[in-house]
């Protein structure tokens, strides 16, 4: 495993946690444990994609990047809702943004 991808997968439970919170509040304490979970989980497999071994590029291509890949993988989770819940789905979106400009930056400083 790259230190790339453990930081990834690191930074995605991480974000997860930050959107369960978030998703926990906006339900009112009413969110289920298996959704919960999903949502959490669905943010590991962000840091997993985001944290693959891809080609480098310049920072806005990897932006883009990061948007990309959040919400493809965000899309899964927000149709499994049934379209119930778009602030996660967009949060993915901005998660992926975030995870790519954090990587980008680290793999900057190690160059």
């Amino acid at each position: 495993m790259t230190k790339r991808l453990k930081s990834s997968l690191i930074g995605g439970a991480v974000l997860g946690l930050i959107c369960v919170v978030g998703a926990y509040v906006r339900s009112g304490s009413s969110a289920t444990p298996e959704f919960v979970f999903s949502l959490w989980f669905n943010r590991v497999i962000i840091g997993l994609v985001i944290g693959a071994p891809w080609d480098s590029a310049n920072r806005n291509k990897v932006l883009v990047r990061g948007a990309l890949l959040g919400l493809l993988v965000s899309f899964a989770f927000y149709s499994s809702t049934g379209f119930k819940d778009p602030i996660s789905f967009v949060a993915g979106i901005v998660y992926g943004v975030i995870l790519e400009a954090w990587l980008f930056r680290s793999d900057k400083k190690t160059s």
